[in-house]
């Protein structure tokens, strides 16, 4: 994958081919061209924040087409790094693993001890959401081609044109401009603005560190105190793409916390591949990629603030449907608006988001609804069917891909958020094979938990806020998952808060 991403660059120059690019899009791609050896050039990489605000502002349909095909085909180029042919023998060996182990499967074997216990139970989550997905998804592709035929598009819609007219239909309906809220989103606000959340919770203080050697220059440290000052934890950020990195985002711990011998303090790092600006700039992010670092942040915060006393149990060791709860549900501190109206300020001025900007933030949140949750819910879809397969031998992995999309009635405009062939969380590691799905059910648990805020009204309550510390992020695996969650809001969780979160509603 690495080698894949690292091989290609789309390389521009002429004014005609940056047509649509902003001026914070062309300046981080000169650093990227500079790096590479393409002074007085732009570079635009395969990383996601790279690839995707290209895609959606890019007025040159070919180059669209040109770097989303590269994308798409990370892991299947037919050479040394395509990935087909060990994925399939992975996926046989899961499978012979879980028969020597007495399973129907691999996706029963990996679910036995999941909340959802069989494959039945995600399989009926995500067909009722990906059903209703599918339906939002089909007439907002219409929408989008009629608008491109109105543009003279000549063309069907295909993947690289989705988010091209997505934005210009959002401008339309919302008066929205994602390239006006980026200014306001730099990379320092969004990390102090996590931490403050952190701190009006839990009661947590970061203070960076200086003389910590980092394993590379961008590499930045805090150590993290509680309410009463003692240290709990040394926390690391990582957050730019380079040559030498794996895309995408994630937590890890270089050491647990634990208490079998002594106090054992946890040190967590949070990894981005944002792209990096030129020298002297500010990096700016979009929404999503804010998202993302709240996201990442939560799961931090669950090897943060651990208190338990076995390192087997220790933070994200926890079941894999359970441990993106703690993650997902911090998310939604980022679109409140008392923290984007101190925090989202734009990085020239330092004036706050304008309310009207905000406002329209808010109002286009649930705009295309079905396009995002499809995307998502096909790679889940496929990865439970790839792992229940009665028979593996000869798998082609991308046929199999091909007749499930055919069998779910993919719309044709949208891609799986990840293909088969690059699809780390599954074929990278253990933790999400058969269990992908898993973001679908936390997300069932985050939207009704960040409802326990709401309801007291105040989305810092410090009961609610204890009750959370003490169940969620401190609790690490020491309890039952479900019994965790009843602890926490006082009741199970409905899939319908789901469906409302993502603007999704039942005919």
């Amino acid at each position: 994958m690495l080698a894949d991403e690292n091989a290609f660059a789309l390389v521009l120059e002429t004014e005609d081919e940056l047509a649509g690019l902003p001026d914070w899009i062309r300046s981080a791609a000169a650093a990227e061209a500079k790096r590479r050896g393409f002074e007085g050039k732009y570079a635009f990489t395969l990383a996601r924040s790279s690839i995707e605000s290209f895609l959606q502002l890019s007025q040159r349909r070919d180059l669209r087409e040109k770097i989303f095909r590269a994308f798409a085909a990370r892991g299947e180029s037919g050479g040394a790094t395509d990935n087909r042919v060990i994925a399939a023998e992975m996926v046989g060996l899961r499978a012979e693993q879980a028969r020597l182990l007495g399973f129907e499967s691999f996706a029963h074997f990996r679910l036995a001890d999941a909340m959802a216990r069989t494959p039945a139970a995600a399989q009926e989550l995500l067909d009722r959401v990906f059903t209703l997905a599918r339906a939002r998804a089909l007439g907002e592709e219409a929408a989008l081609q009629k608008l491109a035929v109105a543009e003279g598009g000549n063309f069907t819609l295909a993947p690289w044109d989705w988010r091209y007219y997505a934005e210009k239909l959002r401008k339309a309906e919302f008066d929205f401009d994602e390239a006006a809220l980026k200014p306001y989103l730099g990379l320092d606000r969004m990390i102090e603005a996590a931490f403050f959340v952190a701190n009006r919770l839990f009661g947590l203080t970061f203070a960076e560190r200086f003389d910590i050697p980092p394993y590379h220059e961008d590499v930045r440290a805090w150590t993290v105190r509680d309410a009463r000052g003692r240290e709990i934890g040394l926390f690391i950020g990582d957050y730019f793409a380079r040559r030498s990195k794996r895309g995408g985002a994630w937590m890890g711990a270089f050491r647990d916390q634990e208490k079998l011998d002594g106090a054992v303090l946890p040190i967590i790092v949070n990894v981005m591949n944002f792209v990096k600006p030129a020298p002297g700039e500010a990096c700016l992010l979009s929404f999503e990629d804010a998202r993302t670092l709240f996201h990442e942040f939560g799961h931090a915060l669950h090897g943060l603030l651990s208190d338990v006393t076995f390192p087997s149990l220790s933070g994200t060791n926890v079941l894999r449907d359970f441990v993106e709860f703690p993650s997902q549900l911090y998310e939604h501190w980022l679109e409140q608006r008392e923290v984007l109206l101190r925090f989202a300020r734009h990085h020239e001025t330092g004036e706050a988001i304008p309310e009207v900007l905000l406002d329209r933030l808010v109002a286009a949140r649930h705009f295309q609804p079905g396009f995002a949750t499809v995307e998502y819910a096909a790679s889940a879809l496929v990865d439970l069917a790839l792992h229940q397969s009665a028979s593996v031998a000869g798998l082609d992995i991308g046929a199999f891909e091909r007749e499930k999309l055919a069998e779910l009635g993919m719309p044709s405009a949208i891609a799986m958020r990840h293909r088969l062939p690059h699809f780390l969380h599954v074929f990278g590691g253990d933790s999400y094979s058969a269990g992908y799905y898993s973001y679908l059910w936390s997300e069932v648990l985050d939207a009704d938990g960040f409802a326990a805020f709401t309801e007291a009204g105040d989305i810092f309550d410090r009961q609610v806020a204890e009750r959370l510390r003490t169940h969620i992020y401190a609790a690490g695996d020491r309890a039952d998952p479900e019994a965790a969650y009843l602890a926490y809001r006082g009741r199970s969780a409905s899939p319908d808060a789901l469906l409302r979160k993502r603007g999704l509603t039942e005919a």
